[in-house]
């Protein structure tokens, strides 16, 4: 298994990093397609996603709830700027409340045949904001979220 790597680049920006034994295109699909991204973006256990909207298209917004089994809730939204598929995706993602807006930049590069690199640069509006998001456990969640996806497109691959 692929280790996930986080680190904080510049003053504003994360950047996450994990390998996949799976195509650019099946984990393109998988970060875009509603009920897949179901299945497996639900960072720590005991977490749902029943709402997952998306408007794929420059300008489209999207929608996430997460949804924890005592009824706690966790939502996010955001607005496509830049789809190149199967290979780029660039979006706004807000928490909302004091959380600020984010750019995110998902990369995927295939190595070599059947391998895929994503690498995420998320830009905070701050090294202030970077610093706090980074203070939340965020590297435990996309641990876990991205450990989900590598078993997820195992599972495409027969």
């Amino acid at each position: 298994m692929s280790k996930l790597t986080l680190r904080t680049e510049q003053d504003k920006y994360v950047v996450v990093t994990r390998r996949f034994e799976a195509r650019p295109d099946a984990v393109y699909r998988a970060h875009i397609d509603p009920k897949l991204i179901q299945q497996w973006m639900l960072g720590p256990e005991g977490w749902t996603m029943p709402v997952c909207e998306i408007d794929l298209r420059p300008g489209g917004t999207w929608h996430w709830v997460w949804r924890k089994a005592d009824g706690e809730e966790m939502a996010m939204t955001g607005t496509y700027r830049e789809i190149t598929a199967p290979h780029r995706v660039v979006n706004t993602e807000t928490w909302g409340g004091d959380w600020p807006e984010t750019v995110n930049t998902l990369e995927l590069t295939e190595d070599e045949p059947g391998w895929t690199t994503i690498t995420t640069r998320i830009r905070y509006p701050s090294r202030e904001a970077r610093d706090n998001a980074m203070g939340t456990g965020m590297a435990d969640g996309a641990d876990a979220t991205y450990n989900r996806l590598d078993a997820y497109v195992q599972q495409l691959r027969g």
